[in-house]
């Protein structure tokens, strides 16, 4: 089976590298030939991070991704993360179904909102539906959770799966701390997602000033958080295992709006396949992750969130440990790479024109 994965990002790009990059060893094991093509390239997420210009990486991703589609018809199916061709019309999509290439595209965010919230009332207009004519067109639509499906079913997709965002449980692993060190209170993520963490910087003072306690960032800006009592640490991809591992409790606080309830909880689950417990905001796949009192606890408003945050750091560090033990059951049994590859090359297979 020759495969055309059609990703947003290069291995930089989480989204990228968790939906799809980390199955290409399973694939190949199984006989699939992948090609794989992203869109915008490491150098692109680079210059994003850092706040430079990004034109050039994007007028040389769209260029390379022309020339993919132009080659389409050398392989039996096509992965399409997302969209092909970010705010321009589906006709990108529709022009595979016209050489009679079969594709599949997987969502593990609420993408359709960037158009059809969108402030600009034209590129509502003209973009609002684009989304689901991807998912029309397509053979099957995987989606990262429940609200994404739905999205696909309203949209009339042929054949919509639900296949979390996992984790490679050979890589994430728990991690003993040593006894007696202050407890950390950690997150990851990238700077364009940190500000999810500056509505918790009054909770974080209030806690500090009678706690022994670190609040650690991995992946922010530093200069985002001068001057609070978060530590900011850098990552990469090399890291943020053992990172993670130093976490005595992981956190994931969201707003709670549309774009927000299509997230897959991605942070969640490498907390809780490290061992870590965890504290989330109640919003969307976060309340089906997260089994209350049992791998974590949830938590919507300020006063919520410094009650779990104290009532997790007053516990002896063997109760976080039970509490971490569970999630990672939960993560080996569902929101695992060794549980979910399985499902998905044989979706893969029959979307392809070797099962016509």
């Amino acid at each position: 089976m020759k495969v055309l994965l059609l990703s947003r990002y290069g291995p930089l790009g989480a989204s990228s590298r968790v939906r799809f990059l980390q199955y290409l060893p399973y694939f190949q094991s199984l006989g699939a030939n992948v090609t794989v093509e992203p869109l915008l390239s490491d150098a692109y997420l680079r210059a994003l991070y850092s706040g430079g210009s990004r034109w050039q990486e994007v007028l040389r991703g769209f260029g390379r991704r022309i020339l993919a589609l132009l080659g389409g018809r050398r392989f039996d199916v096509v992965i399409i993360e997302k969209e092909l061709f970010p705010f321009l019309p589906a006709i990108a999509e529709r022009f595979l179904n016209l050489i009679g290439v079969p594709y599949v595209v997987d969502y593990d965010d609420a993408l359709f909102h960037r158009y059809d919230c969108h402030p600009n009332p034209v590129v509502r207009c003209l973009l609002g539906h684009k989304i689901d004519a991807v998912m029309r067109h397509s053979s099957a639509v995987i989606a990262g959770n429940g609200y994404l499906a739905e999205r696909a079913q309203k949209a009339k997709a042929k054949r919509i799966e639900i296949i979390p965002t996992v984790v490679d449980i050979d890589r994430y692993r728990p991690s003993l701390k040593d006894v007696g060190e202050v407890p950390i209170v950690g997150w990851i993520g990238t700077p364009q997602t940190s500000r999810y963490l500056k509505l918790l910087l009054p909770v974080f003072e209030s806690i500090q000033k009678q706690v022994p306690v670190r609040f650690v960032a991995v992946g922010a800006r530093k200069e985002d958080f001068r001057g609070t009592p978060v530590e900011v640490w850098q990552w990469s991809e090399e890291t943020e295992v053992e990172s993670i591992q130093r976490f005595d409790i992981g956190i994931m606080p969201l707003e709670d709006s549309a774009w927000e309830r299509g997230k897959c909880g991605y942070k969640l689950i490498q907390y809780m396949a490290c061992g870590v417990p965890v504290v989330a905001s109640p919003v969307g796949v976060n309340c089906e992750i997260v089994e209350q009192e049992m791998n974590g606890l949830l938590a919507s408003s300020a006063n919520e969130w410094e009650k779990a945050l104290r009532r997790l750091l007053g516990v002896d560090a063997s109760v976080r440990n039970d509490i971490g033990g569970h999630g990672r059951m939960r993560v080996e049994g569902w929101y695992s790479l060794q549980a979910q590859a399985p499902r998905l090359f044989p979706l893969v297979r029959e979307a392809s024109r070797l099962s016509s």
